[in-house]
């Protein structure tokens, strides 16, 4: 079953790219992009739902098919389907039709190059993975072709790419510490790691694992490391935005998930898990700060999603079963979330035909079924109940009173309030003052536009208030691979690490 997700997974977005290449016409374009994003969305269930525990895998070991792995890829699936239903909409609005086929060719393969990453079994392929969906992505960012947009692509691209470099030169410390057990050479594979680890040298997993999380988590928007993505997610096209936040960030937190598990193996916990709520924190104090006076539409849902992956992060670094089932429950709801609120940017900004807040107005006069779920969309990504994010964001802060990230988790309550404050007072603004005499007349909006904001709030709700136990089991199975110290080696058991065993644990 998971070969067969696989294949599929791969093959839809690449041959539906084959297609457009070969007959460009916009409509075929939209509709063969639509079926790849359906299909990648089912082989995505059918994944999460057989992947094996110990993982498996494929193409002679280069790919790995595990639950981490599988549950970031239906996370990006589900924005992948919402946005692509969305763009059907969204993208005529402009009237460049003979732009369309280009669009959906960047589309379809960006959603390919975020497919791979997590599938990636060798740490190097897994850094040009991600170093792929940077190059693909640049030029959605840049699609619109306004000077904003082309600034914002060219930011995106030099920032990330001198992240991604860090995150490469941590690849190459982890594999030189492995070199003292394993031998010159070995088989570089996410398992080879995490049982030499404990073999390893302490200050070498330390330094490789701080510039894998400086590189990854450029790529994620951690705080420092955020300054490209308030501009790349609110110059692009709303699909492409969604995508952005919802499907791309996770797939980078994966490496830094994976490279933490090594470790943690080593029986090193404190000091990167640490490290990971300090990043975690920052990026929610920058998120509130910006959030509170921010005045761009999409630029405000862009400094959210360096809230959420904040949180994100802050699970992870909380660890246990609360900290790491927390995390990974909030990135499908994140996606969800942040799916439902770039569309409701989106469709703002079209009808009204401005990227600024204070020139929307009364917008739930004109459209009453968008504003509710838009206005419903906001109150969710502020982590209110009875939604998704509020599950998760309190099973993190479970995690953070239980252990010792007590400060962080304190910190990250009373900074969710201020967001919360903060972010529903600009609704407020856009909802129930009054329009001005300059105030532009909106524009009217599509089924297409409206349609993909419902399939995303309905099970935001749902998940609010029902936990599938199916879940629950993949996210113990993750914790248990994160979090599980190895066992004090032997002697004779340091003396036999060495290049064959490597090969068998890969």
């Amino acid at each position: 079953m998971t070969g067969i997700a696989t294949s599929v997974l791969i093959g839809a977005p690449a041959l539906a790219v084959l297609a457009m290449l070969a007959a460009p016409r916009p409509r075929l374009a939209e509709r063969l992009n639509l079926a790849a994003a359906g299909l990648c969305f089912i082989a995505a269930v059918a994944m999460t739902v057989s992947a094996p525990a110990a993982g498996a895998r494929y193409l002679g070991r280069y790919l790995i098919v595990d639950p981490l792995g599988a549950w970031i890829i239906l996370c990006a699936a589900v924005v992948y389907l919402l946005a692509s239903i969305h763009a059907c909409g969204y993208m005529r609005m402009p009237g460049e039709e003979a732009r369309l086929p280009r669009f959906y060719q960047l589309f379809a393969l960006f959603a390919l190059t975020i497919f791979i990453a997590p599938l990636m079994n060798n740490p190097g392929l897994y850094w040009i993975a991600i170093e792929m969906t940077t190059v693909v992505s640049t030029f959605l960012v840049a699609f619109e072709q306004a000077a904003e947009a082309i600034e914002a692509g060219w930011k995106y691209i030099i920032i990330v790419s001198a992240g991604i470099t860090l995150a490469l030169l941590g690849t190459v410390i982890f594999y030189w510490a492995g070199t003292f057990s394993l031998g010159p050479t070995y088989d570089m594979t996410w398992r080879v790691l995490r049982h030499a680890a404990p073999h390893m040298d302490r200050a070498l997993l330390v330094l490789g694992f701080l510039l894998v999380l400086v590189g990854y988590g450029t790529k994620v928007g951690l705080a420092p490391m955020h300054t490209w993505l308030p501009d790349a997610h609110s110059e692009g096209p709303a699909p492409v935005s969604a995508m952005l936040s919802g499907a791309l960030l996770n797939a980078a937190m994966a490496g830094i998930v994976r490279y933490l598990a090594v470790l943690h193996r080593a029986g090193l916990f404190m000091l990167p898990d640490q490290i990971l709520a300090v990043f975690g924190t920052a990026s929610l104090l920058v998120a509130a700060l910006f959030i509170v006076r921010q005045r761009g539409v999409k630029r405000l849902m862009a400094y959210s999603s360096v809230e959420h992956m904040g949180i994100v992060a802050l699970g992870f670094g909380f660890g246990g079963p609360f900290g790491v089932a927390g995390a990974m429950y909030h990135m499908l709801n994140h996606s969800l979330n942040k799916s439902l609120m770039f569309f409701g940017a989106g469709n703002a900004m079209r009808s009204f035909g401005t990227r600024s807040m204070t020139r929307i107005r009364d917008y739930a006069r004109h459209f009453p079924v968008a504003a509710a779920l838009w206005l419903a969309g906001a109150v969710a990504i502020t982590g209110a109940p009875p939604f998704g994010l509020f599950a998760s964001e309190l099973t993190i802060l479970r995690a953070g009173f239980r252990g010792a990230g007590l400060w962080a988790a304190i910190v990250m309550l009373v900074l969710l309030i201020l967001i919360f404050i903060g972010f529903l007072d600009h609704f407020r603004v856009m909802y129930f003052e009054p329009a001005g005499d300059d105030a532009p007349r909106p524009a009217r909006l599509g089924a297409w536009t409206v349609a993909p904001m419902w399939l995303a709030l309905i099970p935001l709700l749902v998940l609010g208030l029902w936990w599938p136990r199916a879940m629950w089991r993949d996210f113990q199975t993750v914790e248990q691979v994160i979090e599980r110290p190895a066992a004090a080696p032997a002697p004779a058991a340091r003396a036999s690490a060495r290049m064959p065993d490597a090969r068998r644990a890969s």
